[in-house]
């Protein structure tokens, strides 16, 4: 029986037997955790050197950004081009339905740059798994979503004092209100580790595990497709491939989805950083 091919590196990507269909007499090569790691492209583990393909892709994936937005408003026009246009009507959407509806246009507009950054930033880093060579989604590794919502987390922790001051602080984060009475503090314990450790966590695992999950699933519809590709299992490799589309159209919506998720739980943190205390 064939076995999938396995690396003597655990930190490399397991390959699998290309060659492998159904009643060859080899197993099904499911994706696993192996599909989330890569090969370093420049350096090693050993060295003060390491870059590898999901690196690679927040990088350009930055460049693409800031490309496009710098070309579109490099020169604007009073009448919009068709590339203005889209970062026009891009921009516009984030500001007035995200960043105005949650904080409010005069306190949200200092915001606006930040909040419609981290929108394309993180749409780019998912929309990474179905571009073809690239087939990964960045923000599937937790460093990347851990990252951006300790931003947040700093963000939010630095206006709360800064608005509040330290008393305003301590009751905006554990919800002081007399009118709770007796409960009064068991209810600031729960909110005191609510806001300063859960949410930070729930911000970022809640988009990684989407995507996590997302690429999972394409990847084993993927991969099964190719495998059943033999004698009577064709007809199950048809299925497989149908909803290989259809997890893939999915998971578009899914991509821009936690993206708006993500920015506008960063605009709530924000709008209940600025709001007075009562």
């Amino acid at each position: 029986m064939k076995e999938p091919a396995v690396s003597a590196d655990p930190t490399q990507v397991l390959a699998f037997e290309t060659d492998c269909h159904i009643f060859d007499g080899c197993g099904f090569p499911a994706p696993g955790l192996h599909s989330f790691l890569f090969e370093p492209i420049l350096g090693d583990g050993d060295s003060n050197v390491y870059f590898n393909k999901t690196m690679l892709l927040a990088l350009l994936g930055s460049i693409i950004i800031v490309g496009f937005f710098w070309s579109a408003f490099r020169k604007p026009k009073v009448v919009p081009g068709k590339l203005q246009l889209v970062a026009e009507a891009g921009y516009d959407f984030i500001r007035r339905g995200v960043v105005y509806e949650t904080i409010g246009k005069k306190e949200g507009e200092k915001y606006v740059p930040l909040i419609v950054s981290l929108f394309f930033f993180i749409w780019m880093m998912n929309l990474w798994s179905i571009v073809p060579v690239a087939q990964f989604p960045v923000t599937a590794i937790i460093a990347y979503p851990a990252v951006l919502a300790v931003i947040v987390y700093i963000l939010w922790v630095s206006l709360t004092f800064k608005r509040h001051g330290f008393v305003g602080f301590f009751k905006n984060v554990t919800g002081y209100d007399k009118s709770l009475g007796a409960v009064l503090p068991l209810a600031m314990v729960i909110e005191f580790f609510s806001n300063l450790l859960v949410r930070p966590f729930t911000h970022a695992v809640r988009l990684f595990a989407n995507m996590f999950a997302g690429h999972t699933l394409l990847l084993l519809f993927t991969i099964a497709s190719w495998y059943l590709l033999n004698g009577v299992g064709i007809a199950y490799a048809g299925v497989s491939f149908i909803m290989t589309i259809v997890m893939t159209a999915f998971e578009l919506f899914i991509q821009a989805l936690q993206a708006y998720v993500f920015v506008l739980l960063t605009c709530t943190y924000i709008q209940g950083a600025l709001a007075e205390h009562h």
